[in-house]
């Protein structure tokens, strides 16, 4: 099977679980309220208006739902059952969408996924705790399950959940002060870079294997090396989001514009390689154009140019692909045989060479 008609196939199972635990009205007997009765009484107006209807118009919107297509893929490749784990594996699917209503805030972006953002929609103050709200309403799973999983495996899973929460706010905070210069771009090296990307988007892939391998009852090295490969995963994804960024005419299009990442004054593993690369008058004015966070497509066209002149988006390319390689190798080694196993693999090679 090709994996996008695989992707395509997990979406409406995916969506109707996250449905089940986030419905597009609240009532009564809503997940939440059975776990959390209210002492008093529920608006439930109150909630719908302001959280059930953002939360739905943004999932709404479409997304691959790899995350956690990820997540019932590795549990699979450990020998079970992926339809016994599918209300977990909305945890990772769920936060995501949090972080994108909150990062459109902090970079003002004007679209995503080709619509206004959910805070040019319903506003700032519905937006940030819509957002806020996604990082917890995917643990009701967990929580409505509780005497049902094994209490060293449940505290693992909320373990997980928590490092990487705290990962993912690092990696935006680097994000953050790169872009934002309060920090000294210039001396940001590849390594740097990396474990920018490690936190920001290694994180959701990394917290869907792990969870789905403690899960599985895998032991600690194999939910660690599986932790590892997604995360790969993750990293390799942000390059290629990156990439596709400056050459993907329908990705572009979502985005509104071709080179959105140079306004926004986004560090990337191209522009750290140009940097290494190019002559000081290159260099320098690729350092203006970043600082004028333009909006000007010819200049953005220019400072694309650049990096293609130092064939920045080549490498790039070649040291996603790099990383996921050597990743694998560890799970290979690890992993029994079987179509899952393969279907994983080819899951991973799919996102990094995907045009949108």
């Amino acid at each position: 099977m090709h994996i996008e008609e695989f992707l395509e196939e997990q979406v409406p199972a995916i969506d109707a679980m996250i449905e089940q635990f986030i419905p597009r009205k609240f009532e009564k007997h809503s997940t939440i309220f059975e776990v959390s009765v209210p002492q008093y009484a529920n608006n439930f107006e109150a909630l719908n208006e302001a959280l059930a209807k953002p939360i739905w118009e943004f999932l709404d919107r479409g997304g691959k739902r790899w995350r956690p297509s990820l997540f019932l893929l590795i549990c699979e490749s450990l020998g079970k059952n992926p339809k016994d784990f599918m209300e977990y594996a909305i945890i990772p699917e769920v936060i995501h969408n949090g972080t994108l209503m909150i990062d459109d805030i902090e970079d003002q972006s004007e679209l995503r996924r080709g619509k206004p953002c959910t805070y040019k929609l319903f506003g700032l103050d519905i937006a940030i705790n819509t957002g806020n709200a996604l990082y917890y309403l995917p643990l009701l799973p967990l929580i409505k399950n509780r005497n049902r999983i094994p209490s060293n495996i449940l505290s693992k899973v909320y373990e997980i959940y928590v490092i990487e929460m705290i990962n993912l706010s690092f990696g935006q905070a680097m994000d953050i002060a790169w872009h934002n210069e309060l920090a000294d771009a210039d001396m940001i090296d590849e390594q740097s870079y990396l474990q920018m990307c490690a936190y920001k988007t290694g994180t959701l892939a990394r917290i869907a294997a792990k969870l789905a391998a403690v899960l599985s009852g895998a032991d600690d090295r194999l939910t660690d090396k599986l932790g590892r490969f997604a995360e790969s995963i993750g990293v390799a994804f942000q390059i290629q989001d990156d990439i596709l960024d400056l050459t993907g005419e329908e990705f572009t299009k979502k985005k509104g514009a071709r080179g959105m990442d140079i306004t926004e004054g986004k560090r990337t593993l191209m522009l750290i390689h140009t940097h290494q690369k190019a002559t000081p008058a290159d260099k320098e004015r690729l350092k203006q154009i970043l600082k004028m966070q333009t909006k000007k497509q010819e200049l953005r066209d220019e400072a694309i140019s650049i990096l293609e002149k130092y064939n920045s988006i080549e490498y790039a390319k070649e040291y996603a692909h790099k990383i996921l390689r050597q990743s694998w190798s560890d799970v290979d080694r690890l992993l029994p045989s079987s179509p899952a196993k393969e279907k994983l693999r080819a899951f991973a090679t799919y996102l990094i060479e995907r045009d949108i």
